[in-house]
């Protein structure tokens, strides 16, 4: 199924030890590129990560993971008692030099830089496996997501393509038309420089068929029919390997043939045509470059 690069999902979970909230969020990128930030995960990022690349195969993924502690076992408190206790006789010596009574709070052992501070203990494997699991939930939101403006692509990509078809035909008859009238343009345009007396047939025709092969669109209609139809393959839901990329390409080849058509356009409303092509190519163009 096609999915887009971007999407976003967040969700928040508990146990009786943890309280984690997950954050998840995709955007373009060529290859698939991780980023983590939050808690130190230590060998559980991997585990994450290696989840993610089993379920998403281009874009930057960013992810983010607030954990707290809800069981104080699960803390470790590390106080530096030489220091605590030269800060208490430095106190106590103060304290006897003024005769004042100087109180020394707990909770003051946390406000001295580098007096006391609260460690959280490394993932027990159940917390670790309920991480894991909260991770993977949360990514199937996001996939979720990106999969729905997937789709939304997809619809648009189509309405875009075959606004192209239908222009493909008008500019085809439109072709056509003037394809038979060159030898008249031919006689015209002799009588309009001046020419004195009239044209050989021989030489209209030989002048018509210079500027039909010189004009000619054909192939590039053709080409660009098989582009479209090339197009359409690539968004079949059948297909289940990323299509990001192919889609990009056809996309170029489709912008190659609309401005060699543009540049052989002699015919104003040819012209026009062409160049609403070309917007419709244009938007083909950026809204592949969201697909996976």
């Amino acid at each position: 199924m096609i999915q887009s690069m971007t999407g976003f999902a967040e969700r928040t979970f508990a146990s009786p030890s943890l309280r984690v909230k997950i954050g998840l969020k995709s955007l373009n990128h060529r290859f698939l590129d991780w980023s983590y930030k939050g808690a130190p995960l230590g060998l559980l990022e991997n585990r994450l990560k290696s989840a993610c690349q089993k379920r998403i195969l281009r874009g930057r993924v960013e992810a983010a993971l607030e954990i707290t502690r809800l069981d104080p076992s699960g803390w470790d408190i590390f106080i530096n008692e030489p220091l605590l206790a030269r800060l208490i006789r430095s106190l106590e010596k103060a304290s006897a030099g003024t005769r004042t009574e100087i109180r020394f709070a707990v909770d003051n052992v946390f406000r001295i830089p580098y007096l006391a501070e609260l460690r959280p203990k490394g993932l027990r494997r159940k917390e670790a496996d309920f991480l894991a699991r909260c991770f993977e939930r949360t990514l199937d939101d996001l996939v979720r997501a990106r999969r729905r403006e997937g789709r939304d692509i997809v619809r648009q990509l189509r309405g875009h393509a075959r606004t192209i078809r239908r222009g493909c035909l008008r500019i085809e008859r439109r072709f056509l038309s003037r394809h038979r009238l060159l030898p008249e343009q031919v006689r015209r345009k002799f009588k309009e420089q001046g020419g004195g007396e009239k044209l050989p047939e021989e030489r209209v025709v030989q002048e018509a068929a210079l500027q039909a092969q010189r004009l000619d669109i054909t192939e590039e209609i053709t080409r660009l029919k098989s582009h479209l139809e090339a197009v359409e393959n690539g968004l079949s839901p059948r297909r289940r390997e990323p299509r990001g990329r192919m889609l990009d390409f056809l996309s170029q080849e489709l912008l190659r043939e609309v401005n060699t058509i543009i540049s052989k356009s002699q015919d104003l409303a040819l012209i026009r045509e062409s160049l609403a092509l070309k917007g419709e190519v244009e938007s083909i163009r950026q809204q592949v470059q969201n697909l996976e």
